[in-house]
């Protein structure tokens, strides 16, 4: 009897430490897919939302990246819809080098909302003057190049809804200096 306790025993301990190295390994692997899931969102809804206030496309995509609430806050979108952006009343934008960096992210695989910090900068603009940039560079004895963007450290929320992360508060912290 002795013997058999000793074996059954022998047996739990080792089926018990196999089941917390799965459960470890499973936990890794949804914590790393819902890591790059929201990086992937980021990187891609933030460079359509430069997209969107340099080039003038249609706000049409954005929800797929954004709350609706954290479109109609957004203060550079809002900037885009009134048709104030200097990027597409002067210039004509024809591409630009968009960079996110992801600096914090902690997803555990039972939540459904994350807290990340990111930097934002924009370190290539292609594009020139057009006929109003051109007028408005000579009076103001300004180059031809386009202004270069705000980059800065943002806090974002993201929720899960309906299996897809979304942004849903986009907090600038603060403005880099380039």
């Amino acid at each position: 009897m002795k013997y058999l306790t000793r074996l059954v025993w022998y047996g739990v301990t080792r089926l018990l430490a196999a089941c917390l190295a799965l459960g470890l390994l499973m936990m890794g692997f949804f914590l790393a897919m819902n890591a790059s899931n929201v990086y992937i969102i980021l990187k891609d809804g933030l460079a359509r939302r430069c997209q969107v206030v340099m080039q003038g496309t249609e706000e049409e995509g954005l929800d797929v990246y954004f709350s609706e609430g954290c479109l109609r806050s957004d203060p550079a979108l809002s900037i885009a819809r009134d048709g104030s952006s200097p990027y597409q009343l002067y210039y004509d934008i024809t591409g630009f080098d968009h960079r996110v960096n992801l600096l914090t992210i902690w997803c555990w695989p039972w939540e459904d909302t994350v807290r990340t910090t990111i930097e934002e900068r924009v370190p290539a603009i292609d594009g020139r003057l057009n006929t109003a940039g051109r007028e408005w560079a000579n009076a103001l004895g300004l180059t031809g190049a386009p202004p270069k963007w705000q980059s800065g450290r943002y806090q974002a929320v993201l929720a899960l809804e309906n299996g897809r992360w979304k942004i849903k508060n986009l907090t600038l912290i603060e403005y880099l200096n380039e």
